[in-house]
């Protein structure tokens, strides 16, 4: 009888054995399957990284049309989103842009058009933007590190007068006809009707420059139309150049600048007839420094 009693005594502490052993087993079993990488384990994370690039760039992250400000590097987009296939833009809020969705436009002159298409200003700031598409994972952060590229180029334009007398000269404009004024952020080009811009010459001696800062060139022609008006009797003079062998690469390399150089012929006295302009002469990357 004690024999029988010991070994259902024996039974019972193996059962409770068992018992506690698979418990534990059980739980941790649970606990595994609630583990997840994120907070958000049926949707995912992007974070981006902007090494390298001014801290007051005051820069943008679009993802499908919404946007957020970058406030740092990492910076993690506020919104989750579901795996798959996305649309991210970044750029900088430039300056002398105004941001349409993902379409960046220069802004016009004085909110007017000309007979030759909308005016736009000559000197927008240095607008820089990069697209890509990603894909997002389930219970996972997408680590970027985009890198926006410059979209406009600095044109310095530079004349020396000869013949006539540069000392006459009050001022001078130039209307530079067939640029581009709106640039599509997403497909990262150009678009829509060629534009024009109006520049100042300023004039040190015989020499007469002028700055740009443009998307591009864009349309069947690029021309420039100069006015110029004298200190005496309010004379003025008309004369119009035909740029489009000059500006041929200017759509190039938009991080170097562009100089195009030329000589202003002038009638002696600059009293009558049109100025004539003459060797034209490009410089590719030449380190154009267009100040605002």
């Amino acid at each position: 009888m004690m024999n029988k009693t010991l070994n259902i005594k024996k039974r019972s502490a193996a059962i409770r054995l068992i018992c506690v052993v698979c418990v534990p087993l059980f739980l941790a079993s649970c606990v595994k399957d609630e583990l997840h990488n994120t907070p958000h384990p049926d949707r995912g994370a992007v974070t981006v990284s902007l090494t390298g690039l001014a801290a007051d760039g005051a820069y943008v992250l679009d993802i499908n049309g919404q946007t957020a400000d970058i406030t740092g590097s990492s910076f993690t987009f506020p919104d989750l989103l579901t795996p798959g296939t996305h649309s991210l833009v970044v750029y900088n809020r430039a300056e002398g842009f105004t941001f349409d969705g993902r379409m960046a436009q220069v802004h016009t002159e004085d909110s007017k058009t000309r007979a030759d298409g909308v005016s736009i200003i000559p000197l927008p700031g240095y607008l820089k933007t990069a697209s890509r598409e990603i894909t997002v994972t389930a219970d996972d952060t997408l680590h970027l590190t985009p890198a926006p590229q410059q979209r406009v180029r600095d044109l310095h334009i530079e004349f020396t007068v000869t013949q006539g007398r540069p000392e006459l000269i009050q001022t001078v404009t130039g209307t530079l006809n067939g640029i581009a004024g709106t640039f599509d952020m997403k497909a990262e080009q150009t678009i829509g009707e060629p534009a024009s811009t109006v520049v100042a010459f300023t004039r040190d001696g015989s020499k007469l420059t002028a700055d740009a800062r443009l998307l591009g060139t864009m349309g069947a022609a690029q021309t420039l139309v100069l006015d110029i008006a004298f200190v005496d009797g309010g004379r003025t003079q008309r004369t119009e150049v035909d740029l489009m062998e000059a500006l041929a690469d200017f759509n190039g390399n938009m991080t170097d600048g562009y100089r195009v150089t030329g000589t202003l012929e002038t009638p002696v006295g600059m009293e009558e007839a049109s100025a004539e302009i003459t060797g034209w002469e490009t410089v590719d990357g030449s380190g154009v420094d267009a100040e605002m």
